[in-house]
C-alpha cells in the first residue's frame, strides 16, 4: 500500500517545485515510484522486463543517487551504483524536476539540460517508469 503521508509531503514538495526542494527528495520520489509500482498493474508489467541501473548525477550540488530496476523489482539509494546501464547529470532543478513530472526529458536533452552517457534505450526505458509513477500519483490524489 502505497503510504498517504509521503504522498501528502511529496504532494507539497512537488507544488512547491523542484527549485525549491532539498535534492535528498529524489530519495522519497524513489520511494513513492516504488510503493506505486507494487500496486499499479501497467509500471509492474514494464519493471518486470526490465533489468537497469541508473547513475543520477546533479551537477550543482554535488549529489548522486541511483535506482535500480530488476526482475519487477526497484531498489535506490544515495551515492553510486556499480554497473549503470545510464548515468544522466543535471542541475538539481532539472534533475528534480523530471522527478517532480516537471521537465520533459526527451526536451532537456535534446536542449543539452541533460547529459546522457551509456545506453539511451534504457534512458528511454527509464523516463516511461517516471512518467507510469507520476499518473499512478495523480490517481493516488485523485482517490484521497
Amino acid at each position: 500500500m502505497v503510504s498517504k503521508e509521503l504522498v501528502k509531503e511529496l504532494q507539497e514538495k512537488f507544488d512547491a517545485g523542484a527549485a525549491a526542494a532539498e535534492p535528498d527528495i529524489a530519495l522519497k520520489c524513489f520511494d513513492l515510484f516504488n510503493q506505486i509500482s507494487q500496486e499499479m498493474e501497467d509500471l509492474k508489467e514494464e519493471l518486470e522486463d526490465m533489468d537497469i541501473a541508473v547513475q543520477m548525477i546533479l551537477t550543482d550540488v554535488d549529489k548522486k543517487y541511483w535506482i535500480k530496476a530488476s526482475e519487477g523489482k526497484m531498489e535506490f539509494g544515495a551515492g553510486d551504483v556499480d554497473n549503470p546501464s545510464f548515468t544522466f547529470s543535471a542541475t538539481k532543478e532539472v534533475g528534480l524536476g523530471m522527478l517532480f513530472g516537471e521537465v520533459d526529458a526527451t526536451s532537456a536533452y535534446m536542449a543539452g539540460d541533460i547529459t546522457v552517457e551509456g545506453n539511451l534505450q534504457d534512458a528511454m526505458a527509464f523516463q516511461e517508469i517516471i512518467e507510469l509513477a507520476m499518473e499512478g500519483f495523480e490517481d493516488i490524489l485523485d482517490e484521497m
